[in-house]
């Protein structure tokens, strides 16, 4: 057979293909694999996420010389402190080498034997004769047929999937230390005794209480925050209209020089007016709110100044209308109602500290004279 032939049977598509094929279904494989550990081991049969809970203890010093141990609890997820496998085929290399060697030789020979023997006197010679014919045939035929087929599949961890790493990053943010329990003790961590127990209780009790007015009014101020943003945001809107009214006259045909200056200053009042308020709304607000009881909640108050401009005048008027009017009337509304919720936390959390101040110096307030008689 003729060396050419002996690639004629070979499928080269199944010799490349099939380990191809064969590696696309081990990382459908893998990534069942990967899918199943997360379920299994991140999450309960009822879908809920796995935690671990880490206890342990953090001392703090209190400003009147005692300390609190503290029993601390963190639930960490489970996906988060274990390793994901997460195998993927990142290379497939398909070899194949195929060595054909092929060598013929071929040797005749026959053999053949006859003898003859015969003498033959010469004078006083006398010679003998003897001869023999041989023949020898041999063939020998040798060939050689070798072939290499090898297959390298590299496998590594990812370890965890993009997606999951934002999850547990997400997660990771809302995880916070809660306490367990708490115990007074002294500066040297001894258990405390008698008056000095009870005063640190009381201290305790207050530093909570200004701990939970101090988040209520972290929120009070977001809020209210985001009351004058909106405040803003709708003086904007309705300054805007004002600006698309003036600069629509300015621009009217036939119109003198004197005209024109008087529309340029109307608007240059307007901006200056809006931009006022926009600066000074914060500041305003709280005297807006001292005289809020004694105002109608549906109208925008006049401690703003702020100032309309109507179609056909040539002078600003008092802003009692307006295409935004309501809306900032009602934004104005829950802005107070937010500055007083402020006003309120505030004043509360500056008596509880000149109680919680009182008691670590020793004095004694009318308010607490009056509860411990």
């Amino acid at each position: 057979m003729a060396i050419a032939e002996q690639f004629a049977g070979l499928k080269m598509d199944q010799l490349i293909g099939a380990p191809l094929r064969a590696a696309a279904d081990a990382s459908v494989q893998l990534a069942t694999a990967a899918a199943d550990f997360i379920n299994q081991v991140g999450f309960d049969a009822q879908g809920n996420l796995r935690t671990v809970a880490f206890g342990y203890q953090k001392r703090s010093m209190n400003e009147d010389g005692t300390s609190n141990m503290d029993e601390m609890k963190v639930d960490v997820p489970m996906l988060a402190i274990v390793p994901i496998p997460n195998l993927q085929v990142d290379e497939v290399n398909v070899l194949f080498d195929m060595e054909v060697k092929q060598s013929e030789r071929e040797e005749s020979s026959r053999d053949m034997g006859a003898s003859l023997t015969g003498s033959l006197k010469i004078g006083p010679i006398k010679v003998s004769v003897t001869g023999s014919i041989s023949s020898h045939q041999s063939n020998t035929r040798s060939s050689d047929n070798s072939a290499k087929y090898h297959v390298d599949v590299r496998a590594t961890n990812h370890g965890v999937p993009e997606g999951l790493a934002r999850v547990l990053d997400m997660m990771a943010a809302n995880v916070a230390p809660t306490l367990v329990g708490s115990t007074l003790k002294d500066g040297d961590g001894r258990d405390l005794t008698g008056q000095a127990k009870l005063k640190a209780e009381r201290l305790k009790a207050l530093r909570a209480d200004i701990n939970q007015l101090e988040s209520q009014l972290n929120a009070a101020r977001d809020g209210l925050s985001n009351q004058i943003q909106l405040l803003k945001r709708l003086g904007d809107a309705q300054l805007n209209t004002y600006r698309s009214v003036l600069l629509k006259r300015q621009n009217e045909e036939n119109k003198g020089d004197e005209e024109s200056m008087a529309d340029s200053q109307l608007l240059d009042d307007l901006n200056t007016n809006w931009s006022t308020f926009q600066n000074q709304l914060a500041d305003t607000l709280p005297m807006v709110a001292e005289e809020a009881d004694s105002q109608d909640g549906q109208k925008v108050s006049a401690l703003f100044g702020l100032k309309a401009y109507e179609e056909g005048k040539d002078t600003l008027q008092e802003y009692v209308s307006g295409t935004y009017y309501g809306q900032i009337a009602a934004a104005q509304k829950n802005a107070v109602s937010s500055q007083k919720t402020v006003n309120n936390l505030e004043q509360e959390l500056a008596g509880k500290r000149t109680e919680y101040s009182d008691a670590v110096s020793g004095r004694t307030t009318g308010t607490q004279s009056q509860g411990e008689s």
